[in-house]
């Protein structure tokens, strides 16, 4: 079964991402919008994102909402942030678990496929 989960860590605070909106969409296959999801006070997603049998391969894409978490922390962005929507596109190609974690400041992010 392909499952597919997400958290995301405030590397400037040292702390999770708390209230972090995300979108997934499906680009590949027949794209599609999959669902809107915010972080836990873990900085996770408390469902998983994908689950099932039926989980098509194919090319996905999470989109971090950074600026709009930043700014709700108070943290003090010029009107055009460096890091405002921060998109990671990546493949599924096996029936198994992805995760993909984001570590976020707002200079820079980094992010890998986990476990």
């Amino acid at each position: 079964m392909t499952t597919l989960s997400t958290h995301v860590l405030d590397t400037s605070k040292g702390t999770p991402a708390q209230g972090l909106q995300i979108t997934l969409k499906r680009l590949e296959p027949n794209a599609k919008d999959l669902g809107v999801f915010t972080t836990n006070s873990d900085g996770r997603v408390s469902e998983q994102l994908l689950a099932g049998d039926d989980v098509p391969f194919g090319i996905y894409e999470l989109t971090f909402h950074a600026g709009d978490y930043l700014r709700a922390q108070g943290t003090a962005l010029p009107d055009y942030p460096f890091l405002d929507v921060v998109p990671i596109r990546f493949g599924i190609s096996e029936d198994t678990h992805y995760h993909v974690p984001l570590l976020l400041s707002p200079y820079g992010f980094s992010t890998y496929r986990g476990s």
